[in-house]
């Protein structure tokens, strides 16, 4: 059955203020720019948003060569001269060699489809204001075959950023915006407890500490996300790792590479370990 309003899946633990910020950016037809550091979900909130309203998603993935005109459509003129030389009577329509881009797909999916683009500040700083008019129109113009694409349904759009780079205002203004804090512990509780059922109290609370304890240490390049969470507890349940061995000691901890990502990161773990070590002693 499907709904119009979010409230979140079971594989996918959505706080109320979350769960707030995507029915808001529903209501007002607006596009829901979610930010948040690597690793917070906003990539499976379209997933999840899809699968609770029970749309269809299709996903749009940034890169740094990604132009706006490749959402809409792309013209193989290379396409159509070698066929041409080849006398192959496909050239005669110039819509064969139309490529239709992921707006045209949600554009004409024939229920309302959730559109993602993902990570849109890996894109040149003019690609936000490049899109600002068929986002406004929900339209936009074939030129090649004098064309015009209306959506069909407006699609629910999720746009992510990892803030590599500062958005236009202009199109800022016509976004709806919420930015995915890092959750506290009971909340990631109950992250685990999705992917992990009934894993020991002991062990969870023992991973958690550890967790959030190398995630605080001063001058870390980078901190472990949800995602190396997850791939950490699985290593350490599939090495039997037992409790006592995730106390703070002087090595590092067990299948350190899953959290920590560099050399730098591990060194600074392992000089601050021996400072609380001696401390304590």
């Amino acid at each position: 059955m499907t709904t119009t309003r979010f409230t979140g899946t079971d594989s996918y633990i959505a706080t109320p203020d979350l769960m707030l910020a995507v029915n808001a950016a529903i209501t007002l037809q607006r596009p829901l720019l979610i930010k948040g550091e690597p690793g917070t979900g906003k990539t499976l909130l379209a997933e999840q948003v899809a699968s609770s309203l029970g749309a269809p998603l299709i996903a749009w993935h940034i890169k740094s060569t990604t132009k706006a005109q490749h959402g809409l459509y792309e013209y193989d003129a290379v396409a159509r001269l070698r066929d041409g030389q080849l006398g192959d009577e496909r050239v005669r329509d110039i819509g064969n060699y139309i490529v239709r881009g992921k707006l045209w797909e949600a554009f004409e999916s024939e229920r309302q489809a959730v559109l993602l683009i993902d990570e849109i500040d890996k894109a040149d700083i003019e690609f936000p204001n490049d899109l600002l008019r068929e986002l406004d129109r929900m339209a936009f113009d074939v030129y090649e075959t004098r064309q015009t694409i209306e959506a069909r349904h407006r699609p629910v759009i999720i746009i992510t950023s990892n803030n590599e780079k500062e958005l236009p205002d202009a199109f800022l203004r016509r976004c709806f915006f919420h930015f995915i804090r890092f959750p506290d512990r009971d909340t990631m509780a109950r992250i685990v407890d999705v992917h992990f059922p009934g894993l020991r109290e002991d062990l969870l609370k023992e991973a958690l500490s550890l967790f959030y304890a190398v995630r605080e240490l001063p001058g870390l390049k980078k901190r472990p996300s949800t995602s190396e969470l997850v791939d950490w507890l699985k290593l350490l349940l599939a090495e039997g790792v037992a409790p006592s061995q995730l106390q703070l000691t002087d090595a590092l901890p067990p299948m350190a590479g899953a959290l920590l990502k560099n050399e730098q990161d591990l060194s600074l773990f392992e000089r601050l370990s021996k400072m609380v070590r001696a401390r304590q002693a």
